[in-house]
């Protein structure tokens, strides 16, 4: 079959593209943003990507096109498919159809922590020699890829809640179907496509109707917001999670400040300790929900536990990018109020009172809309310094969140000028936690350069 992918260099399109090859298709594909790794990627696997969205690049024979979600109607290239009748879906329904109809689907869903959550659910289901398949909105450094096919009925899924396509408008989930879902959290996301927290809550409370009796249902017990969902509805049973005191199934015993030690509770029954180089109560959640949803497919709690103790992250989930005279400088794909505190939280725990300069870039759909402006002062208060990057087209002014840190932030409009201001003022010591859900200019390797040059 000969397909092809408007908007492949995404990372959900490009795992597409990836297992569409793997299991034999021709597959071809165009996007305005070609640029590695992931177009590298594609074309190593024998993909064809063409740059920008022209009508001439879907070829004549094709049997399919795969449509992303950042196409609309008006685009040139929608509207000719359209005219001439080229057969199209979506890249959920294409996953369901090819891959997930006859597998155990296990779908991690939430605000926050879909990627880490899902990557920590593969490798424990890779460790315990299970050899899942997997889609994941990022690279986890246990595979070095973000989706495969797998070679069990085994497949664990990033359920994301955002719009399928420009011709379905429902959350990409509900094309999943799966016998195993996580429910991470739950908050207000997404303001380009939803209205409001209720419409949201809407949507998972389709995803529930999906879940068979005999899946599992993991929630966190921490987000009333689930429990909201599941008061909808719910026919599936349901095991909980807490990374507080909030009564729950699982629960966890901190051994350190900084979630890098904790002791792991079943039913009050102690099932062993987790050690690894992670930071923040957030992965501890993380990591609870990946030990409950592996258990239900037959991964014993202590096998969960070893592999999570061999667990390497994923990339851009505070992932140290390098340091240089005892600087370190991080990159985090956080992008949300709470996905910030949590991570300036784990950091802080971890480095103690260490300089910590938090430099963000507001790049998300919600963010450059303002939506979150008000929150956002408060998540960055435990960073020592802040910078803030004003890019261009930004609806709203970065002043209004100085004015709730005082003296400790700064706007900027240039990435060059924020790299030479911190290759001259940084010392020793100093943390530099770069957030964004973007490429921020190269902003990471230019901030080491200027470090080893000075």
């Amino acid at each position: 079959m000969k397909i092809h992918i408007l908007g492949i260099c995404g990372t959900f399109m490009g795992g597409i593209a990836a297992l569409a090859r793997a299991e034999g298709h021709e597959v071809s594909g165009s996007d305005e943003n070609v640029y590695p790794p992931m177009s590298t990627l594609l074309e190593s696997q024998g993909i064809e990507i063409q740059q920008g969205f022209h009508v001439e690049d879907i070829p004549a024979d094709v049997d399919q096109v795969v449509v992303g979600n950042v196409m609309s109607r008006g685009k040139p290239v929608i509207e000719a498919m359209l005219d001439k009748g080229i057969p199209y879906t979506s890249g959920p329904q294409w996953l369901f159809e090819n891959v997930l109809r006859d597998r155990w689907v296990l779908a991690v869903a939430g605000t926050h922590g879909k990627t880490t959550t899902a990557s920590m659910l593969a490798w424990i289901l890779e460790y315990a020699k299970m050899s899942p398949g997997f889609l994941i909105g990022g690279v986890p450094e246990n595979f070095g890829v973000s989706a495969r096919l797998g070679e069990t009925p085994f497949f664990v899924v990033e359920a994301d809640e955002y719009d399928t396509a420009f011709f379905d408008k429902r959350s990409k989930f509900v094309h999943y179907h799966p016998s195993t879902l996580v429910l991470n959290n739950l908050e207000y996301d997404h303001a380009d496509i939803f209205p409001d927290l209720e419409s949201i809550k809407t949507q998972f409370h389709h995803l529930m109707r999906m879940v068979p009796g005999k899946g599992l249902v993991v929630a966190n017990a921490d987000e009333p917001n689930l429990q909201d969902v599941l008061d909808k509805g719910c026919w599936t049973p349901v095991e909980s999670f807490s990374s507080r005191s909030i009564d729950a199934n699982w629960r966890v015993k901190l051994l350190e400040p900084s979630g890098q030690q904790f002791e792991v509770q079943f039913e009050g029954e102690s099932l062993g300790v987790v050690n690894w180089s992670l930071m923040g109560q957030h992965n501890v959640s993380n990591a609870l929900a990946s030990i409950a949803a592996a258990r239900h497919v037959g991964v014993p709690p202590q096998h969960a536990i070893a592999a999570l103790n061999e667990f390497e992250n994923v990339k851009r989930r505070m992932q140290l990018r390098g340091e240089v005279g005892g600087i370190r400088v991080y990159d985090d794909f956080a992008h949300h109020p709470t996905a910030i505190e949590t991570t300036l939280s784990g950091l802080r725990k971890n480095v103690g009172n260490q300089k910590i300069v938090a430099i963000l870039e507001p790049r998300s759909n919600t963010m450059r809309m303002g939506v979150h402006k008000a929150k956002l002062a408060d998540s960055l208060q435990l960073a020592d310094e802040v910078i803030l990057y004003q890019p261009e087209g930004l609806a709203w002014d970065l002043d209004q969140v100085t004015e709730g840190l005082g003296d400790k932030a700064k706007v900027y409009s240039s990435v060059d000028k924020i790299v030479a201001d911190m290759a001259e003022t940084s010392s020793t010591g100093d943390q530099l936690l770069v957030m964004s859900n973007g490429g921020f200019d190269g902003i990471h390797d230019k901030l080491l350069s200027a470090l080893e040059s000075r």
